[in-house]
């Protein structure tokens, strides 16, 4: 079985639209046959995803940090597999390890960071997955802005190819068929 790294919200005072977002990627993720790889919380966007790839059959594994899993209702108790890790580096780690692709949904700080570090990844050649950025409702605008901005400036080279925006969950699970389906199938928006 494929894997997908979901990189989102915690945050649970979240408006609907992201919510609805979460809720169709894991819709999309189960009747695909790919298993969801994330940070095994029951909140905010995180739990609104592994419940609704749950409710539709699918598989799914959480990695979550001693610390949060202290945290009374932070955890998905009911995920198919839960691994408590020391650290958030372990997880990270182990989440990128067992993925086959990852996804990016609405987030903060611990999204982008994700984000930022698989894609740097992917840049410097530590590995080929594909990368996909969900821009629900223009999110993620003004990040782009300003990568395309470190390009005009000279911090950064082209980043075309790097990872697909796609604007929502519908067009995201149909690259994600594609390029872990399809032999020789790139990601492309």
């Amino acid at each position: 079985m494929k894997e997908v790294a979901v990189y989102c919200a915690s945050a649970s005072d979240l408006a609907e639209s992201y919510r609805q977002e979460a809720r169709d990627l894991g819709v999309g993720l189960a009747a695909s046959g790919l298993a969801l790889v994330y940070g095994g919380g029951n909140v905010g966007l995180m739990g609104e995803i592994a419940r609704s790839v749950h409710e539709r059959g699918g598989y799914v594994a959480g990695y979550i940090p001693e610390r949060l899993m202290a945290i009374e209702g932070r955890a998905y108790d009911v995920a198919d597999e839960l691994i408590v890790t020391q650290t958030m580096q372990e997880r990270k780690r182990s989440i990128f390890g067992r993925a086959d692709a990852f996804v990016v949904l609405a987030g903060g700080l611990g999204t982008l960071e994700e984000f930022l570090e698989v894609a740097t990844l992917r840049k410097l050649g530590y590995h080929d997955k594909p990368i996909i950025l969900i821009n629900t409702g223009g999110f993620y605008n003004r990040l782009l802005d300003f990568f395309a901005h470190t390009e005009t400036e000279g911090f950064s080279p082209s980043l075309e190819g790097l990872y697909a925006v796609v604007p929502d969950a519908a067009r995201a699970v149909e690259l994600l068929q594609s390029a872990l389906f399809q032999a020789d199938s790139p990601v492309s928006p």
